[in-house]
């Protein structure tokens, strides 16, 4: 059977309104919640520029080699006579 626990480890009600609330961590969590939202947010921005950036690379990419492989052909063309 299970003894009851010694006097001076239970706490009183009393006791626990002694307890000292530290005044600056309301404004601690709210700054630290703020911090993530405002991560959260530029982590969604930086990918959602990045993917406008990928296609814009591969649209350049696409377009010069299109524009070197027409030029290419024209120069076989001229040079060969097709």
């Amino acid at each position: 059977m299970a003894e009851p626990a010694p006097s001076s480890t239970v706490r009183s009600p009393e006791r626990d309104e002694e307890v000292p609330l530290d005044p600056g961590a309301v404004a601690r969590a709210y700054r630290f919640h703020r911090a993530q939202r405002a991560a959260r947010e530029q982590r969604r921005r930086e990918r959602r520029w990045a993917g406008v950036r990928f296609w814009l690379v591969l649209a350049v990419v696409v377009g010069v080699t299109t524009f070197l492989a027409l030029r290419t052909l024209g120069e076989i063309e001229r040079v060969f006579g097709l």
